[in-house]
């Protein structure tokens, strides 16, 4: 038999990645015929790239497939790239969505590394573009600000406990004091680094500017989200979005006895789930548009935390329309839509 195609499927870990090697056939037969695991290192890439020399025909190109796991993966990738390889990056839900119609009773590295190989010989997969720098760079910025804040938030709660102790300490309160002025001009300079960069990139300052029209929306959640999803590379659609961001909701229902209450599957990236929760509150005081589908949920549901989460869900969409239209937010959009004769 022929083969048709050649994929390598890659399970990225922190220290190592976990690979399986598949071919497609002519007559469209899926073997898996290798097995193998390397370290996330220099070395191992070059080990890595030695084996599969050894091991594919080289007339036919193979195909790298991973998933987005974080950071772990992206030096890899680097690697894969700078040698020209044909490399495809595929949002972690889809692997796991995918896993779920596969006879997999036992989920290991070995196995995610199979069923990513036979996701990649059965699709026809975009090759992966290396992200441009700007947006790693604000990644890295709104993360690093996030820890900040989270380290800010423990501090204070410590300096109120300690405050309200019966005999308090007045060492401990001026140290955490200063620990929270410190952490202030820290969270200071990062914003005014990041709309630096973003003024310094016409391109990425005229997206940002237009992002900000939606109401709730700051120059920082508008960054958060750009770095977050990369400029939005591995997304081609809302629903693709909402689901790598966690804000997808699932419902557990069995025949007629088991109904499970609606969640969202907190599954996808939380710095984008964090980032949209005061714009979701905001826009809810302040914008009625947003008020009434809010007070709409509320009403029909009870519950207060469906409704914010809705919000959330339509802010982060309507960013990524407006990035991918180039265009503006219109306010009367929701009563131009409703006026139209059915």
């Amino acid at each position: 038999m022929k083969v048709f195609k050649q994929v390598l499927g890659i399970d990225v870990a922190q220290k190592e990645l976990v690979v399986t090697l598949g071919r497609l056939h002519d007559d469209l037969t899926i073997e898996l015929y290798a097995y193998d695991v390397f370290k996330n290192t220099d070395k191992g890439f070059l080990k890595l790239s030695h084996w599969v020399d050894k091991l594919t025909d080289k007339a036919i190109k193979v195909r790298y497939v991973m998933e987005a796991t974080g950071v772990y993966h992206q030096k890899f990738a680097y690697y894969l790239d700078q040698k020209e390889e044909d490399l495809s990056i595929v949002l972690p839900n889809k692997i796991s969505n995918y896993m779920r119609t596969l006879d997999v009773k036992t989920i290991t590295d070995k196995t995610c590394s199979e069923a990513i190989a036979r996701f990649g010989l059965e699709r026809k997969l975009d090759n992966w573009k290396k992200p441009k720098e700007i947006y790693r760079t604000l990644k890295q910025l709104t993360r690093e600000r996030r820890q900040i804040t989270d380290e800010r938030t423990i501090v204070k709660n410590q300096l109120h406990a300690e405050e309200t102790e019966a005999m308090p300490s007045l060492s401990s309160i001026e140290r955490s004091k200063r620990r929270i002025h410190f952490l202030n001009t820290l969270e200071k300079e990062i914003k005014i680094e990041i709309q630096t960069r973003i003024k310094d990139n016409k391109e990425l300052a005229k997206d940002v500017s237009t992002i900000c029209t939606i109401p709730g929306i700051s120059i920082l959640t508008a960054a958060t989200i750009i770095g977050e999803t990369n400029g939005f590379e591995l997304i081609r659609n809302k629903k693709q979005l909402t689901s790598y961001a966690g804000l997808d909701v699932k419902e557990k229902l069995s025949g007629t006895s088991v109904k499970g209450k609606p969640t969202i599957s907190k599954k996808g990236n939380r710095y984008l789930r964090s980032c949209l929760h005061l714009p979701a509150l905001s826009t809810i005081k302040w914008d009625d548009n947003f008020r009434n589908q809010y007070a709409r949920i509320v009403a029909k549901h009870g519950i207060k935390m469906k409704g914010c989460v809705a919000v959330q869900r339509k802010l982060l969409e309507l960013v990524y329309v407006i990035y991918k239209n180039k265009t503006i937010y219109d306010n009367d959009f929701e009563s131009k839509k409703n006026s139209v004769p059915a």
